[in-house]
């Protein structure tokens, strides 16, 4: 005992003395904080003594108090100012003037063949980082982008995990082919989205004016997207895991009758069961990622590798998809650093099941009275020649579970793309001078197959099972040859780029479609079983194409003083695709800014840079050979007792196709304020695209073909952009974000004639068949020279009329409403007049939120499931059950659409939503990071839209009437919900990543 009381009494004095040195070695530190460029005190510094976590932060006047150790050093450090180290010694006092960070202005941004630091850009560019990327299950790489770029819309109508998306830069750029920007990854132009998984992008750099895209000449129309992905750095080996499991449910609809409401409807059909239709045919989806990268290197040598998979199972039942993602990034420098070999290659390979929008649609309009399953042969709802599904034997109507059991409807995808560059750096012999060569090779190649069962009313049953099956594939070459060349002459840099470009693109492929098979056991796998080809009705097809680009092109970039900044570039370009008059093009463009904040002094601004730019770029034909002469086949004829192949004219010639140009001019603003805690970027742009490659109807003699594809018409664009980004630190545990992006949109139909040739009727094109039942007749889009784009076109009820009918207003000058132009008008736009997106995002210690919100303002959505159904005709109530929104009228009993299926769909979304944590772990151990989160997506939409998906639609495609196969894509008639659109959903995620 005594000996434990002795070692107590010692520990107790040996801690008593230690503490006693302990709060000698301690020191007490105050000083101010101030901005170097006013002296003003700065608020809400972090002071953090260096290798502890002990700190303060600065009070409202910049000064602060801490305590610290004896040999410290003091970080400080706030947004918008460098971070600053001191070290204390023996002072009592540290007063510390910081700097404001021109980081922004220095951020290095990916352009046409190079880089610039944003200071230098004189064009409407806009980088994205990978950490500003959209969050939660995202298995498209365009969906990373969507609503973060003022001016870059992109939509997908839906939720269908196969579905792809349409993107429309600075709105309706063309109204023939090629509609979307240009892709380039890691310098391969035309490069393959499904070669890339999200999770490799470090960057994507979006080209949206004429003079930045103009580089690019006959492809950058449409604007150029530049996607770069991950590389390694030299340093000890990393590994990175991402992983994240979903779970996906039906978020909107189209309201209808329940079998109760459709009982107590007058007329109605009442076949003796209770069926919620789209309990039936659909199911909770589901979504695993998985990403593996592996990275590191030495001073000479750096890499990176990744492994991704994806897989997601749809709510539409068979449908989804899984996709295994491998890449490889590898640089080498050599000969003492002057010689660069950079490899990359990727590869994708992507199994899916398509399943069948149909069975959604005839979900919707299923009389709720009917049963799923009939096994007998004569009742109204018989099904036994249909494997026990109950069917009806009316027009357009097939059970939706059978469609979605019964049949296939699948493919592989797979794609393959692989470059390599090899720069040196001749600065031993010219000072400042480099040159490079890059080859790249790209193959694509999809299979597709559909199988309709013997006993599928739908499509398979008639022609006693019917299959089809098809392979493309689609190759590119690319090789090109840069040189650079640097100089500096005093206090100006000229820096020039001159390249050569050559790029071959073959396509072939081929595909069958037979039926009256004797079983169903090999499904689309035996194709010379269908016994149809003998009587003609089976179909065989094959097709080869090719075509060449090759380009020469220059730039340069001068920047004065790092004040006055200028580039001029051009590309001469030509395409086999033209006539032989006017294969070739050229391509240029100018720009210009002064950074008036080295001018200047104004008050809070640390830099206004004020640009202006002017670029032409160009469009080519969506296929080859359109300006030749072509003859192919037209079908079967019966002759002396056997089917023979008819041939006959396919296209017209046209020596003088030439490119489609747009001439675009851009004037902009980029600004930080308040210590660049605010930055942003305002941009007014007008663009003109001409001579646009329409075909248009040609008398037929002296003609062979009724269509020519020619050089016709004008269209007009123009719109404001403005971007803005607030970063507030509050103190050392919470900080905040917000930023936003707003645009507006104008696209005017100039010309639709050239001449004696017009593109429609004396400058007024109709298009967008209504489609049955009973509407064939009826278009839906007017397109007519001065006026814009994306007109919806139909009369406009003024009321119900005695016998049940729509009673229409008469605009001719009459008392009496008829079914033709006269008395139609137009009924709204399918085009927003502007687009939002705002992003805010938080963070407390360890936690972070973000929430990214985007809407659509202004554009109009002719709702099809309300045209057709939402009515009391005996055809629809005998046959179908009825749509009920709030706009439901019982006293319409005539189906015909008109301006009051015409909606307002403006929207407001919530996007995305993550909460993350950053768990603790040990400094120095295995874990560098460990991360968890849980995110949604598509979680609530303000909207007045009664339809499926308020989205906008760009295009339109029709659907097929009583089994047929959807119409073909029409990028000239916006503003259509067809009644084949997949379901929109909400996704909810939740996921971990971890480095070691």
């Amino acid at each position: 005992m005594t000996k434990l009381y002795l070692f107590v009494r010692r520990y107790l004095a040996v801690m008593l003395v230690f503490g006693t040195l302990v709060s000698f070695a301690q020191q007490t530190v105050t000083g101010k904080v101030t901005a170097a460029e006013d002296g003003s005190g700065i608020p809400g510094v972090n002071i953090l003594e260096k290798g502890t976590s002990n700190g303060t932060v600065s009070d409202a006047d910049g000064n602060y108090r801490i305590s610290v150790g004896a040999n410290a050093t003091l970080v400080f450090s706030f947004v918008g100012y460098t971070t600053q180290e001191v070290s204390v010694g023996s002072q009592s006092s540290v007063n510390v003037s910081l700097q404001s960070d021109v980081t922004a202005l220095s951020e290095v941004v990916v352009v046409g063949y190079g880089t610039q630091e944003k200071k230098e850009i004189t064009s409407s560019v806009t980088s994205v980082k990978a950490e500003d990327f959209n969050k939660g299950t995202v298995n498209d790489p365009v969906q990373l982008l969507q609503g973060k770029v003022a001016g870059l819309n992109i939509t997908r109508a839906g939720g269908d995990p196969n579905g792809g998306f349409n993107i429309r830069l600075r709105g309706v750029g063309t109204i023939g082919a090629n509609t979307e920007p240009l892709i380039v990854i890691d310098g391969v132009i035309g490069g393959s989205l499904n070669s890339v998984d999200p999770n490799d992008i470090a960057s994507m750099d979006v080209l949206k004016d004429g003079s930045a895209a103009a580089i690019y000449g006959s492809r950058g129309g449409t604007g150029v997207i530049l996607i770069t992905t991950k590389s390694g750095k030299a340093g000890k080996v990393q590994v990175d895991y991402s992983g994240s499991v979903a779970t996906e449910s039906v978020a909107r609809t189209v309201d209808f009758m329940d079998a109760s409401e459709y009982r107590a409807t007058t007329g109605s059909v009442d076949l003796g069961s209770t069926t919620d239709w789209l309990d039936v045919v659909s199911q909770n989806g589901n979504a695993m990622v998985h990403n593996l990268s592996l990275s590191g290197g030495s001073k000479s040598t750096t890499y990176r590798t990744s492994f991704n998979y994806r897989g997601q199972n749809g709510i539409a039942l068979n449908s989804g998809f899984d996709q295994i993602n491998g890449r490889i990034n590898l640089s080498q420098k050599a000969l003492k650093d002057r010689a660069t070999i950079t490899m990359n290659f990727a590869t994708t390979v992507r199994d899916a099941n398509y399943g069948f929008t149909e069975s959604l649609r005839y979900a919707v309009i299923a009389n709720p009275t009917m049963p799923v399953y009939d096994n007998t042969l004569t009742s109204p709802t018989a099904g036994g020649n249909f494997n026990g599904y109950a069917e009806r034997d009316i027009f357009d109507f097939f059970n939706p579970l059978s469609i979605a059991e019964q049949n296939i409807n699948e493919g592989n995808d797979t794609r393959i793309l692989a470059s390599i560059r090899g720069e040196y750096d001749f600065s031993d012999f010219i000072d400042g001078l480099s040159a490079a060569v890059f080859y790249s090779a790209q193959k694509e190649s999809d299979i597709r197959g559909q199988y309709y069962a013997k006993t599928s009313k739908f499509r398979g049953f008639g022609r006693n099972g019917l299959a089809n099956r098809r392979t493309d594939q689609r190759n590119n070459e690319l090789f090109e040859t840069t040189v650079n060349y640097t100089k500096d002459i005093g206090n100006t840099n000229l820096a020039i780029l001159g390249g050569y470009s050559y790029q071959d693109f073959f396509n072939e492929g081929f595909g069958m479609e037979g039926g009256n098979f004797l079983t169903d056991a090999f499904t689309y796998n035996n194709m010379g079983a269908a016994l149809d080809f003998a009587n003609g009705l089976g179909s065989v097809f094959s097709y080869a194409n090719s075509n060449k680009l090759v380009a020469f092109f220059g730039r340069a970039n001068v920047n004065i003083s790092e004040t006055y900044f200028a580039s001029v570039s051009a590309r001469y370009e030509g395409s086999s695709r033209f006539g032989e008059n006017n294969k070739w093009g050229v391509f240029p463009a100018v720009s210009g800014g002064v950074t008036l904040s080295n001018l200047v002094d104004i008050p809070s601004v640390n830099s206004l840079k004020l640009r202006a730019s002017w670029g032409v770029t160009g469009n080519q034909p969506g296929s080859s050979y359109e300006s030749l002469q072509r003859f192919g086949r037209q079908g079967n004829f019966f002759y002396e007792g056997a089917y023979v192949p008819s041939y006959g004219p396919v296209s017209n010639a046209n020596p003088d196709l030439k490119w489609e140009t747009k001439d675009e001019i851009d004037i902009g603003a980029d600004f930080g304020m308040l210590n660049n805690k605010l930055t942003g970027t305002l941009d007014w742009y007008t663009r003109v695209t001409r001579d646009m490659i329409l075909p248009v109807n040609v008398p037929v003699p002296p003609n062979l073909f009724g269509t020519t594809l020619v050089n016709i018409g004008e269209l007009k664009n123009s719109g404001f952009e403005i971007a803005l980004n607030y970063n507030a630190q509050t103190g050392r545990d919470f900080n905040w974000s917000v930023g936003g992006n707003f645009s507006t949109y104008n696209t005017e139909v100039v010309s639709l004639t050239t001449g004696a040739l017009s593109f429609g009727t004396g400058g007024v094109l109709y298009r967008a068949n209504m489609g049955a039942p009973g509407q064939n007749d009826f278009l839906l889009v007017r397109l007519k020279e001065g006026q814009p784009f994306g007109e919806l076109w139909g009369p406009i009820q003024e009321g119900v009329n005695p016998d049940g009918t729509p009673k229409f207003s008469s605009l001719d000058g009459d008392a009496t409403f008829c079914n033709c132009d006269a008395d139609k008008t137009v009924i709204g736009n399918g085009l927003p007049d502007f687009t939002a997106g705002l992003n805010v995002s938080l963070s407390y210690k360890r936690f972070d939120l973000t929430a990214f919100f985007r809407g659509a303002f202004g554009h109009d959505l002719v709702n099809s499931y309300r045209g057709f159904y939402e009515n009391r005709e005996s055809t629809t109530l005998g046959n179908y059950n009825v749509v009920n929104t709030k706009y439901y009228d019982p006293t319409i009993t005539k189906a015909q659409v008109n301006s009051t299926h015409v909606e307002d769909a403006s929207y407001v979304k919530l996007d995305n939503m993550q909460l993350g944590y950053n768990v603790p772990v040990k400094p120095g151990g295995t874990i560098s990071n460990f991360r968890i989160y849980f995110a949604g997506q598509n979680l609530f939409v303000i909207t007045d839209y009664t339809g499926v998906d308020p989205e906008v639609r760009y295009q339109d495609r029709i659907d097929g009437d009583n089994g047929g196969q959807p119409g073909a894509v029409d990028p000239l008639s916006p503003g259509i919900e067809r009644r084949s659109t997949y379901f929109t959903t909400r996704t909810l995620t939740f996921g971990v990543n971890l480095s070691f």
